[in-house]
Parts: C-alpha cells; structure tokens; sequence
C-alpha cells in the first residue's frame, strides 16, 4: 500500500484508487472515477466547503472501454472508439475494490457513485446494473451515446435511488457533429423521465463547453448529493 498526505493509495489490477477519508463516523462514501487524477484537488475543495464525506477516486482506466456499456465505432475524426467494457469494470468495482476500501471503515451512511463525461454515463448505466449506490451524479455525462437514452427508458432500475445530480455545459451542444449535438436533449429527456418516476432529480446548467471547470462542476455534484 502506497501513502500519500491524508488519503491511502491501493493497486487493484490495473486501477490507481486514492481513498480521502472522512473525518467521523457513518458518513457517505462516494466512489469517482476520473479519466484524470484529480482527486487531491477534488477533496481540497470539498474539504474548504466543510464537506465531510469518504471519497474514493479510481483511475488510470480504460477509459473507453471501462466506461463503455455497449462497442459504438468512431463518432468523429480523432474519437477513439468505444468497446464494451462496463459490466466487467462495474464487477471489479463492486467486488474488489469497494470491499478492499470498506473493510477498515467504521459504518458507511449511503453510498453514491460520481463521474465526469462518459463516466457519468456509467454512473447512469450502473443504477440499471446494481442497487449498492443509493446517489449518483452524472456530469457533463455522455448521454448522447448511440441508443442509451432508449435503453433508460425500458429498463429498470435496480434498488432504491434517493437522489440523481445531471448538469452539462450549456454549449455542449453546439455541434454539427450528428451525436454530440444531442447530448442537451437526451439528458434533459433523461430528467424529466427520472422526475416522472419519483426520484429526487435534478439538471444544473453551466457556463461552457464540455472541458470547462471540470473539477468545479464535480464539486457542486458531490455537494448537493451531501445535501439531500
């Protein structure tokens, strides 16, 4: 096990996963997954807000295809493919890395996954897949993924959910590109149709395009999960 200032660092398989602890006991443990390491910066700013809560950051992923629930080709010149991954990375989460982070904590109050981009969209794809996350934020979340907001639509959720975060960028859409050009509508539809369903809901709009105050955005994600 690899120590850093005030968070431990595990090696499970390939995955980097920083835990922050919380200070106290029965607090919520929120679980991260970042393309990038950010986490420091993320806890700091939690931390200056008087947020207490567990956060674990898992990175170094596949990317697109840790994060990927089904293989879409190339969207756009310079976009990378994405092959089916998700139900393999959701079992490593679920049942090697958050056993191995949990097994020293004294009582967790609830549990929530976060994700930024197409980590958001696993964040959404998992609730389908598991009921361990009572709260989830989906930022900036790459809802516009070929036939995804179908598949919301006609499946169901597992477990109970208390609380659902959306927000993107109000210039994400500006595109010609034929997907991206979707992705402020289909959350939106995503919403409302979580909404409808009864769940605490809500889409936050921010300034910007897609790559904009990406650790503010999570911030504000992770604290209104602690809020609700």
């Amino acid at each position: 096990m690899e120590k850093e200032i005030q968070n431990k660092v595990y090696r499970i398989e390939d995955k980097k996963v920083a835990v922050y602890p919380s200070t106290g006991t029965n607090m919520p443990i929120l679980y991260l997954n970042m393309f990038s390491e950010e986490g420091h910066n993320i806890y700091k700013a939690l931390h200056n807000r008087g947020l207490n809560c567990t956060l674990v950051v898992i990175s170094r992923l596949n990317w697109h295809q840790d994060m990927a629930p089904w293989d879409i080709p190339s969207i756009a010149k310079g976009f990378i493919p994405c092959t089916k991954g998700a139900d393999l990375y959701l079992e490593l989460l679920v049942n090697k890395i958050m056993p191995e982070v949990e097994k020293d904590i004294s009582g967790i109050l609830w549990r929530g996954l976060v994700g930024y981009s197409l980590a958001g969209l696993f964040a959404i794809y998992s609730i389908y897949q598991t009921e361990v996350f009572s709260r989830v934020a989906s930022i900036s979340g790459s809802l516009w993924f070929p036939e995804f907001k179908e598949y919301v639509f006609s499946n169901k959720i597992r477990g109970k959910l208390d609380a659902l975060y959306f927000s993107l960028g109000d210039k994400e859409c500006r595109t010609k590109n034929a997907y991206l050009k979707k992705v402020q509508e289909n959350t939106e539809n995503i919403v409302e149709f979580f909404q409808k369903k009864g769940i605490n809901t809500i889409f936050q709009k921010n300034i910007g395009g897609h790559n904009k105050e990406v650790v503010e955005r999570i911030v504000a994600g992770i604290e209104w999960l602690l809020g609700k």
